[in-house]
């Protein structure tokens, strides 16, 4: 397929481009040969061929969030490491 500059003049105003008369040159023949591999590409019989979203087997690799029991002990140690604490509680700075 090819294609002429009036073709590649329409699709440099789409585009909103300003090309010079050697870059429409070579950017015809460079999108003739890019439409020249897609006409072989629909040539080739794709019938039996399930569609893929992917080409590598993908598979998830977070672990399950699981409930555990922690004792008081536990959440007084955790609550002493905080910075800032009334109680049992955190205390953060307000985000408004």
């Amino acid at each position: 397929m090819s294609l002429d500059i009036q073709q590649i003049d329409h699709l440099a105003k789409l585009a909103r481009l300003a090309l010079s008369d050697e870059e429409k040159k070579l950017f015809a023949s460079q999108l003739a040969s890019i439409f020249g591999y897609f006409q072989k590409l629909q040539s080739i019989d794709t019938t039996d061929i399930e569609p893929a979203s992917q080409i590598l087997p993908l598979k998830n690799v977070f672990r399950l969030d699981e409930i555990s029991a922690s004792g008081e002990e536990a959440r007084q140690k955790i609550i002493a490491n905080a910075p800032n604490k009334s109680n049992r509680h955190f205390v953060v700075k307000k985000i408004l």
